[in-house]
């Protein structure tokens, strides 16, 4: 855990109770629309992103990482039809809203409830900073991608901490520590700075890493 107390500084543990103040949280979220809403514009460049870089997906296999209420995962589904998409998050009062095709699954991002090479595509939108332990989370992440599958993780810059009010287990990072992190298991990494739109110059808040494995 040294590596991981360098790039963080001191954090809690991801305790069995904090874990279940994490999943009682987001539950309770799950009734605002307004701030967790069960859709998305298909236009944000977040979305259109994550869909330029897997490209045709066909009929492969996507894990959505702490998906919420599965809302990057409609879109992407619109798009490929025949993709196979596995929503899995924390709170199942979450999972209640993500529709049919996709497949909700509870689980932890620091321990995921599937096979080694299970996908052929990941992506985790803001939902890696609530993982609190990031190295395992990451390297999970990457475990259950097959060789050559494509890994998207959207997340803010630690640089920008401070800008929202946060819970005391939400961790950001730069886009150093995490391409480091992804590097010990993927071929390929970038990282780049995003917006909402895509005509808007990102402020540096928003990060992209993209990944072969």
């Amino acid at each position: 855990m040294e590596f991981l107390s360098k790039l963080f500084g001191s954090k809690p543990a991801l305790t069995a109770d904090l874990r279940e103040r994490i999943r009682r949280s987001f539950n309770d979220a799950a009734a605002d629309e307004e701030h967790f809403p069960s859709s998305i514009d298909p236009r944000i460049y977040h979305v259109q992103l994550i869909l330029e870089f897997f490209g045709a997906m066909d009929t492969g296999r996507a894990l959505d990482a702490g998906c919420g209420k599965g809302r990057f995962s409609r879109v992407l589904h619109e798009r490929n039809p025949e993709a196979h998409f596995t929503c899995m998050d924390i709170a199942e009062a979450m999972l209640r809203f993500v529709p049919q095709p996709l497949h909700p699954c509870a689980g932890s991002l620091t321990s995921l409830p599937f096979q080694s090479s299970a996908f052929d595509f990941a992506y985790a939108t803001e939902s890696l900073e609530h993982a609190v332990e990031i190295e395992t989370a990451v390297a999970e992440l990457c475990r259950v991608v097959k060789p050559g599958g494509r890994i998207v993780i959207i997340d803010k810059n630690r640089d920008h901490w401070g800008r929202f009010e946060t819970p005391e287990w939400e961790r950001w990072f730069t886009p150093k520590e995490l391409s480091k992190l992804l590097g010990r298991h993927c071929s390929e990494v970038e990282a780049r700075p995003i917006s909402y739109w895509e005509d808007v110059e990102p402020d540096g808040l928003f990060y992209a890493w993209l990944a072969r494995k």
